[in-house]
């Protein structure tokens, strides 16, 4: 039998115990929100900040049971790992990328990019070989695995570096003005032993964690009902839905978190990340990282986290709350709005969602919240393919990633890089790249005279 950690038991007592909020039982309202509404990206869990703490906040509205759980994952979000025998935090290594889940999630958020020549920072670097592995997903490279490990504990040696350089190119709107676009090209170096010639690879930033909770609380039947695989409607969006490999269920699911859908939970992309990342083992992913590889320590402690620490961290992303908007009501905001909406963008970002109504938890409970995503895989084109498929996510498809919280990402990480693997520069960059399914909304906003692309951006930040 299944084995179900105390602290979950804890949780849904706590829960049942509780005096419902009446939004808890109650039919989703499928009619559109008023104005006033889209102040609160988060529904009832959004927070009013604009600084460097802006994604860092625990839902507002959460039973009082549960705040010192989230607590005790916020501590755990950012404890740093040693390497084994230690007093406090063992388990990091053999060989891993980072120390601790802040140190990629700064603040809660994006992570950083690895600037030309340098190695990676909070960026990773996922690997494969063509064709997939029992259960559908991206095939390992035999003495690595699926993620290169750049660093290493003491007397252990690294998998490998990746350096990269990048290629400016200039291209222009139609109104004669010009933009650049940094094309990236990456190296992998210092590899412990040879890699095959025909190995695939994927840069990674770290995403942000805030409004996770919400976008796992929206129903499997919502995001399905949005998807047009072989655009039915013929208005060129596509997307659909990954299927991925669920380990506590040990089944097909669909996914939903990643920059190619490929985790099922926030459980999963937690306990990957902590296998992946830090080489540190869970009961969900007990197997270092390292194992069948000179690496390997034959410590046999594994698991290395404790559940009550693996499922408190768990919590803690999924109770971070998502900020306000902010200058909604500015008539430049306004006019970026409808551009946004008529250049097609809205298609894959979808501004509203509704998550599904839980009785078991109130906090996430039919809540409409404005994510712009659609939790769907779309072609983006072939200037951003990666080339490397992740279960049924091709070489060109990207989930469509959540914009809630973007016009912050300045202040909350001092950073302006996005896409997958931080290449665009601004906000315009990243519209700019847009390719596939993208390109006639793209196309629209190149024709866009320079008073509308503010217009567009100003929009942006607004979110």
């Amino acid at each position: 039998m299944t084995r179900i950690p105390l602290l979950y038991k804890t949780f849904t007592v706590l829960a049942i115990g509780l005096v419902l909020a009446p939004f808890a039982c109650t039919r989703p309202d499928d009619s559109y929100h008023s104005p006033a509404e889209e102040w609160l990206s988060g529904g009832q869990q959004t927070v009013y900040d604009e600084g460097s703490n802006a994604f860092s906040h625990m839902f507002p509205v959460l039973a009082e049971n549960f705040e010192r759980v989230h607590e005790v994952g916020d501590a755990q979000f950012s404890a740093t790992f040693v390497s084994p025998p230690a007093a406090l935090n063992p388990g990091r290594g053999p060989i891993f990328n980072n120390v601790s889940c802040s140190s990629c999630h700064i603040s809660d958020g994006r992570g950083k990019i690895p600037g030309a020549g340098d190695s990676s920072i909070s960026t990773l670097f996922r690997i494969s070989l063509a064709g997939t592995n029992e259960f559908g997903g991206p095939r390992p490279v035999p003495g690595y695995g699926d993620q290169l490990q750049n660093r290493a504990n003491y007397n252990t040696v690294k998998e490998a570096d990746v350096f990269v350089q990048y290629e400016e190119k200039t291209f222009s709107f139609a109104d004669g003005a010009t933009y650049k676009l940094r094309f990236p090209t990456y190296r992998i170096a210092n590899a412990y032993t040879a890699l095959p010639a025909d190995v695939l690879l994927s840069a990674r930033v770290a995403t942000p964690v805030f409004g996770l909770g919400l976008l796992a609380a929206i129903s499997e039947a919502d995001v399905l009902a949005r998807a047009d695989e072989n655009d039915a409607d013929g208005d060129g969006i596509s997307g659909r839905p990954n299927q991925v490999w669920d380990i506590k269920k040990q089944a097909t699911v669909m996914g939903r978190f990643g920059w190619k859908a490929n985790q099922p939970s926030l459980l999963q992309q937690i306990a990957m990340a902590y296998n992946q990342d830090m080489g540190v083992t869970t009961s969900l992913l007990p197997v270092e990282n390292c194992t069948g590889q000179p690496q390997d320590d034959h410590r046999g402690d594994d698991p290395e986290l404790s559940d009550s620490l693996f499922y408190a961290n768990e919590f803690y992303v999924r109770t971070l709350a998502v900020p306000a908007r902010r200058n909604l009501t500015d008539p430049q905001v306004q006019a970026g709005k409808q551009l946004f909406n008529s250049s097609g963008c809205s298609k894959c970002h979808i501004p509203d969602q509704r998550t599904a109504p839980d009785m078991a938890f109130p906090a996430i409970s039919n809540q409409l919240i404005h994510p712009y995503t659609d939790l769907l895989l779309h072609n983006m084109g072939p200037d951003l393919a990666d080339g490397r498929p992740d279960f049924r996510a091709d070489g060109t498809e990207w989930r469509t990633a959540p914009l809630w919280g973007i016009g912050l990402t300045q202040k909350v990480n001092g950073h302006s890089n996005f896409l997958h693997d931080g290449r665009a520069r601004s906000l315009i960059e990243a519209v700019m790249w847009h390719g596939g399914e993208a390109a006639s909304a793209k196309e629209k906003v190149r024709t866009m005279t320079a008073a509308e692309r503010a217009a567009l951006v100003r929009f942006l930040e607004s979110l």
